[in-house]
């Protein structure tokens, strides 16, 4: 599957999941002032986008440092996304990517990573880069509009009602699950082509 910037910021925000975050976000933040509030989630996802920026630009070092092939980390990833979307269908207590949530401001854990800035995040952007690329600025923008979206969807939490997030959730779990079995199918095609 060939991705653009329309189709990665998609998977992106699939795969981010502002709306399912909602809870691991409130949770998170429930012992912090209402009015540094503001200040947390932008921090929380200025840290995930500088994670995600940095796999994104080392992702192909990475993968040839730890001697990983692209069809090896298209499988691990269907396989990551595929479990985080059956959390996001049938809802998990701890959320989607799990996570201790304990009271107080919280750095980097578990609102930067794993809720934003997750494994298969991290895999996804790793797999666009080496896939295709001379497309840098794409996923780049890409990358940006999904953080954007998901700073942007934390603030306005407050306004969204709990059955609504629920309901997005599981419909953004359903499309998910199509789209890690296609990588999934992808990655095991390309295998059986190179034997």
């Amino acid at each position: 599957m060939q991705y653009n910037f329309l189709s990665a910021t998609i998977l992106l925000l699939l795969i981010t999941d502002p709306l399912g975050n909602i809870p691991i976000f409130i949770n998170a933040l429930r012992g912090v002032p209402q009015e540094r509030r503001r200040i947390v989630i932008l921090r929380e996802v200025a840290i995930a986008f500088a994670i995600l920026l940095v796999f994104m630009l080392v992702g192909d070092r990475f993968l040839r440092a730890m001697n990983l092939t692209d069809v090896s980390l298209r499988i691990a990833g269907g396989i990551m996304l595929f479990l985080i979307a059956l959390r996001m269908i049938f809802l998990h207590p701890d959320g989607p990517t799990g996570g201790d949530l304990r009271g107080g401001e919280s750095l980097i854990v578990p609102l930067a990573i794993p809720a934003l800035a997750g494994p298969s995040a991290l895999a996804t952007v790793m797999l666009f880069t080496s896939q295709a690329p001379g497309k840098m600025l794409e996923w780049v923008g890409a990358l940006s509009a999904t953080m954007i979206v998901c700073a942007v969807v934390q603030r306005i939490q407050q306004w969204l009602g709990e059955r609504v997030v629920t309901a997005f959730e599981r419909l953004m779990g359903l499309v998910l699950v199509a789209i890690s079995v296609e990588m999934i199918l992808t990655g095991i095609r390309t295998f059986v082509h190179q034997l």
